[in-house]
């Protein structure tokens, strides 16, 4: 199935630790430069989403998540955030790039939530997610038949929305997944439950897996020390 080049993007999920030096800055100028990143990044023109980890993890204290047309635009938005004060103080940590596509699986295929410009919900939990090699010798018939109970599991979660964009080719990993939920125990539910699926035999990997909480550009520069 084939998608309009005008429906297509690159997603990037860029996750940044904070040096501690930030925390010694005087609140004044903390606030000045927190409001320079949200003029510099909303002037960029294209999509973006952002979270903060901060607290949940060791190796991350918030997400960019940035959606383009191409991945030069990506970048022209990142070296306009390093070129902030703000910038001086941050360091990529985790960096993940995907392609929004359709699923060769579902039969009813939606537009990515993101893309569509739906309202985020409260967290987004972000991982990579790569499938064994043996699963793509298996005839389609026999990997549409256990997507099939993959996709049922799933659609009796209605109120978890999934993003789904592919890595093959461009990272590391297969793809890159991106839950979004209003509720963490209904998304750890849904984990479960997929874990007892066929299809799961095929996992390789589907980790790091990040909790993500939504919150704009200043409170989020604000939080962090």
């Amino acid at each position: 199935m084939e998608t309009k080049d005008d429906e297509n993007y690159f997603f990037n999920f860029s996750f940044f630790k904070v040096d501690p030096k930030w925390r010694w800055m005087a609140d004044l100028a903390k606030e000045e430069s927190a409001k320079e990143v949200n003029n510099v990044l909303r002037n960029t023109g294209i999509k973006l989403r952002t979270y903060t980890t901060l607290g949940l993890r060791d190796d991350a204290d918030f997400l960019f998540w940035f959606a383009s047309k191409s991945v030069e635009e990506i970048q022209n938005a990142i070296s306009k955030l390093y070129l902030t004060v703000f910038g001086k103080y941050i360091t990529p940590s985790l960096v993940y790039l995907s392609y929004t596509r359709p699923s060769i699986y579902a039969k009813n295929g939606k537009t990515i939530s993101f893309v569509a410009g739906n309202e985020p919900k409260k967290y987004v939990v972000v991982y990579p997610f790569t499938k064994t090699r043996e699963w793509y010798l298996l005839p389609k018939a026999e990997r549409q038949k256990m997507m099939d109970e993959h996709i049922d599991l799933g659609q009796k979660y209605p109120q978890i929305i999934l993003n789904t964009t592919y890595s093959f080719g461009i990272h590391d990993e297969d793809f890159m997944l991106a839950f979004e939920t209003d509720d963490l125990p209904d998304f750890q539910n849904l984990i479960m439950d997929l874990r007892e699926t066929k299809v799961s035999v095929y996992v390789k990997v589907d980790t790091p897996m990040i909790v993500c909480v939504k919150k704009d550009i200043i409170p989020l520069i604000s939080s962090l020390g």
